[in-house]
């Protein structure tokens, strides 16, 4: 990436299970509020796992007409219902449209409608298909939809990168930016998987945990007695511009996306390869972006599912290239559960706030470190932080690894 070309954050919004609102989604993270809970649509269902992260008090109405929220999926009401947020925050009245982006990221599209029409064809045939499944369930739905609703006609691209699709999101968005393809990037990610198949299939794979009879604190990154993630939904974006553009447009600058990096672990569909070596990789790739050193982070929003698998390795990649020194590691997943797709754009979020406010958010649920994750694990209650780079991880099932570095923005 082009290290003469600066992007700045000017817009964040927010839809998850802690919050739908910046305010409301960061004090829960740092009062350590977990929202896993019982979920309605499992009742009386015979599932390994009756529980999850909901997006409570949320209705679509405020951002969509009737036509259009019938006509789309869940993942989409969110995803679009965060990027104009995240767009009002911006100020984004008299641009160029042809030089506004939107990179939007989902790991399954619109996993709820695509199970409401398999029901419904089994009940009613084929000839009752509803014409109007394909745009709800693909992938690009949201990113579509945004560019569409704000006549943004840059590039608009969709990634699917399963739990990495939103963290990828971001990074090529800043990328657009750099190498002069538009000056403002809308990006993040959307997930809505609380459908009882897509739930099952986590479950039977081993890989949700199976606390049913305590769901709020079942996702426990990197305690030693974490059995496995809960499953989230939410969506995240942020827009991302050219620095100079947002200066110039009087614009209000949260903080600085100064690093990305990408690679693949190449090792496995669903497990991370075990010595960390694709997660280090990827931090080295991204903090070489930003031109920085281990030595200048301050903070990690780690990717931490609650997995004994990932969170392992994870660990183990962060000891590694941090050495003995203690930076400070928490994981936003104790509260808002895994949202698969929209996670790391969510989490993106949690980093900036946290360079402005110079806190680490507590990682909720978190009694006691696993002795192999050796680490700085914030717990209990945020911590302050000095004001300086901040990482955020994400790895995906396939092995996609993405890693974001944010500064504060006059640091």
């Amino acid at each position: 990436m082009n290290a003469r070309t600066r992007v700045a954050v000017t817009g964040i919004g927010v839809k998850s299970p802690v919050g739908n609102d910046i305010q409301t989604f960061w004090s829960g993270l740092c009062a350590g509020r977990s929202a896993g809970r019982r979920l309605a649509m499992l009742d009386g269902m015979d599932a390994r796992v009756d529980f999850g992260c909901e997006v409570t008090g949320f209705d679509p109405a405020e951002y969509l007409d009737a036509k259009t929220i019938r006509r789309t999926d869940r993942t989409t009401h969110l995803g679009f219902a965060a990027a104009a947020d995240a767009i009002a925050d911006a100020g984004l009245t008299d641009i160029d449209p042809a030089r506004c982006a939107v990179v939007a990221g989902s790991g399954q599209g619109g996993t709820r409608s695509m199970e409401g029409e398999f029901h419904a064809v089994a009940k009613a045939g084929y000839r009752r298909v509803n014409p109007n499944w394909v745009p709800m369930a693909m992938v690009n739905a949201t990113a579509a939809l945004v560019s569409i609703r704000h006549n943004y006609l840059g590039p608009n691209l969709a990634i699917a990168t399963a739990c990495a699709s939103g963290t990828h999101a971001v990074g090529e968005g800043a990328r657009l930016i750099r190498e002069g393809s538009a000056d403002i990037a809308v990006t993040g990610g959307a997930e809505s998987p609380l459908a009882p198949l897509a739930i099952s299939a986590f479950a039977n794979m081993g890989a949700l945990s199976g606390r049913r009879d305590d769901p709020e604190h079942a996702s426990r990154p990197f305690d030693i007695d974490r059995d496995g993630f809960v499953i989230g939904e939410g969506a995240g974006f942020l827009v991302l511009e050219r620095w100079d553009h947002a200066v110039a447009r009087g614009a209000s600058i949260h903080a600085e996306l100064t690093g990305y990096g990408r690679n693949s672990d190449a090792y496995h569909m669903t497990i991370p390869s075990p010595d960390g070596a694709g997660a280090r990789s990827c931090m080295e790739l991204a903090l070489r972006d930003a031109g920085i050193t281990p030595d200048d982070v301050v903070h990690i929003n780690a990717h931490g599912t609650s997995t004994l698998l990932n969170d392992a390795a994870e660990a183990r990649a962060i000891n590694q290239l941090f050495g003995a020194r203690d930076v400070p590691v928490t994981s936003s997943k104790g509260s808002t559960g895994h949202l698969v797709g929209a996670a790391g754009a969510v989490e993106a979020i949690a980093v900036v706030i946290a360079a402005v406010e110079g806190l680490a958010h507590p990682t909720a649920n978190h009694a006691q470190r696993d002795p192999g994750c050796e680490i700085d694990v914030v717990s209990g209650t945020p911590r302050k932080i000095p004001r300086g780079p901040i990482i955020s991880n994400s790895f995906g099932f396939g092995g996609h690894n993405a890693t974001l570095v944010f500064a504060p923005s006059s640091w």
